[in-house]
């Protein structure tokens, strides 16, 4: 059950991202902004994005990561209905979003990876946009998913208790910073997720998964992303 609990964690996390970054006109709560610098104001120029096809090549791959490292296939998006229970905030966003969803930016690209011998999975995102789209499109899913420190989700008729908890982000890394722990418990087996994402400029990196290994790979990840062609 544990590694079934650490694939369904990520899932419903992207789920849960994968929701319009334009303001839905409800009256619901009033969100305190994550930890943010540098929040991007209008620009006249600014550097066109980059093609889905561009971010693939930023990704981590396995020589990236070091030994031990093993690429897991792509999986097809699970259509099961999400539902949040106990969280008005994140039910404003639609909790109801297929599990395995992604950011609603045009250009984007992800990769998941497992540690050989270990449940211990790490994922990165990409995401290109104009700044600030990417800066209120993430902060909005951040302040929501925080905005709770315990709730519910039922996905596809199985239910995950969810404990979310805000961390100090790390603010020499790009232009805004956000950063949560995650604990999802089902059947009597916990895991535990950090959740991690850089704007550096029309670049959105996102690094998921175990708490040690985000933490290990995070720098390396916005340093391949941001790195000049």
């Amino acid at each position: 059950m544990r590694v079934r609990v650490a694939t369904t964690a990520l899932g419903i996390t992207a789920a849960l991202l994968a929701v319009p970054a334009c303001s839905t006109g409800t009256t619901g709560p009033k969100h305190q902004p994550s930890s943010r610098t540098g929040k991007p104001t209008d620009a006249a120029q600014e550097p066109a994005a980059f093609s889905s096809a561009a971010l693939e090549s930023r990704l981590l791959d396995p020589r990236d990561l070091g030994s031990g490292y093993l690429a897991k296939p792509e999986r097809r998006a699970q259509q099961d209905d999400v539902t949040v229970i106990g969280c008005p905030a994140l039910s404003e966003l639609g909790g109801d979003a297929a599990t395995g969803g992604t950011l609603a930016f045009p250009h984007k690209a992800k990769a998941d990876f497992t540690y050989r011998g270990s449940s211990s999975e790490i994922s990165e995102e990409l995401y290109s946009d104009s700044a600030k789209k990417l800066s209120d499109g993430i902060a909005r899913v951040f302040d929501a998913m925080t905005d709770c420190s315990a709730y519910q989700v039922v996905a596809g008729g199985t239910p995950v208790d969810v404990a979310s908890q805000k961390l100090p982000a790390p603010h020499d890394l790009g232009d805004e910073q956000w950063s949560q722990l995650l604990t999802f418990s089902a059947s009597g087996q916990s895991t535990v997720v950090k959740q991690t994402a850089i704007r550096d400029g029309n670049l959105l990196v996102i690094v998921s998964g175990s708490p040690a290994l985000v933490d290990r790979h995070l720098d390396k990840a916005l340093a391949k992303a941001t790195a000049a062609s």
